[in-house]
């Protein structure tokens, strides 16, 4: 999750100093102006097509996923189906993503388990979704946040680098970086920041060079590293 380009943005952060309350929503509210509406990039139809599809989105981007699953889950659309799959045909299927064998292994296992123990339905609890293979802390959020209507905040790269870059926080990893954004925003946003975060660290807050000259919240980042337009 921490790749070395998140590190290199915690090490330029101002130390210890963060925004208040106050200027945290503020910057919630900005992004809202440009990413409000916007959700998962990830197609699915359903708790059990979101859990899956997260599960596949590990270290890789959304939309090869989204080239992959119409017929992942044509051939085998539920949890039933896909528990009694052979991991091998799986493979096949979703094999332009990255580590698509051990994925394959992972949904087909996490597939039979929902069916043996839960009648083919997906948890709605953080501690159960995380017996499941391949299921994470930030695979349980996204999952509770849109499937459930929980409110959450899952932890990406991006969620990692804007919230620490721009001084919402000051965490050395996505866990306590969640901890801190949970205390932070404002009630009942958690989940829409979320989206917002990833869609201005794809767009404007990048790793390498972030567009600091066009971001709407650069008068109230605290990143050293700013740049000028």
């Amino acid at each position: 999750m921490c790749a070395a380009a998140d590190r290199m943005v915690y090490s330029m952060h101002m130390g210890d100093k963060i925004l208040s309350k106050n200027k945290v929503a503020e910057v919630v509210d900005r992004l809202a102006v440009s990413y409000e509406g916007e959700g998962t990039a990830l197609v699915h139809s359903g708790v059990f097509e979101l859990l899956v599809c997260v599960v596949l989105s590990a270290q890789t981007t959304d939309a090869s996923v989204n080239k992959v699953t119409p017929e992942l889950f044509r051939r085998w659309p539920d949890a039933a189906a896909l528990g009694a799959a052979d991991p091998a045909e799986v493979a096949e299927v979703i094999r332009t993503i990255g580590l698509y064998r051990t994925k394959a292994a992972n949904i087909v296992k996490l597939a039979a388990i929902l069916g043996e123990r839960y009648g083919g339905e997906v948890p709605g609890d953080f501690d159960e979704l995380l017996t499941l293979p391949g299921v994470g802390r930030k695979t349980a959020n996204v999952v509770l946040a849109f499937g459930f209507g929980q409110e959450r905040m899952p932890v990406d790269t991006h969620v990692f680098r804007v919230a620490n870059r721009i001084g919402l926080c000051c965490e050395s990893t996505p866990e306590k970086t969640e901890e801190a954004l949970v205390t932070c925003i404002p009630k009942g946003r958690l989940s829409a920041a979320h989206h917002y975060f990833i869609f201005h660290g794809r767009r404007v807050c990048h790793a390498r060079r972030p567009e600091c000259g066009g971001c709407i919240v650069s008068d109230l980042c605290l990143y050293s590293g700013k740049t000028q337009a």
